[in-house]
């Protein structure tokens, strides 16, 4: 059973920084395209960034240059180091885990940026 458990949101002031990480189980972890995706209320959920199984990243237009997503075969974790947080950054991020037709999400985990 494909397990992916978030952790690392919270409250952040504008220009703060967060790292969230999510912990996968029940998978061949290193053959998997790992994503973290977010969805703000009232609105459809959007890809923030993507990693390969070879490392390969894509991010949105919105946060690239502010986050940066890693990954970590060994613990079976990957992570979405989040830097220079604007307001419209607020939202629940989820992780997803995708091989061929296979497509898995976690929980969420909320992040929001306010003073």
């Amino acid at each position: 059973q494909v397990q992916l458990v978030e952790s690392g949101g919270g409250l952040v002031q504008p220009g703060g920084s967060l790292r969230l990480s999510c912990a996968a189980s029940g998978i061949i972890f290193k053959l998997y395209v790992m994503g973290w995706y977010r969805q703000a209320p009232g609105k459809q959920r959007e890809l923030v960034a993507t990693i390969t199984a070879d490392s390969t990243t894509n991010y949105a237009g919105s946060v690239k240059g502010r986050f940066t997503i890693s990954r970590d075969n060994a613990k079976n974790t990957v992570y979405l180091q989040m830097s220079s947080l604007k307001p419209e950054d607020t939202a629940v991020y989820y992780c997803n885990a995708r091989l061929r037709v296979t497509n898995d999400w976690g929980q969420g985990t909320q992040v929001t940026v306010s003073s």
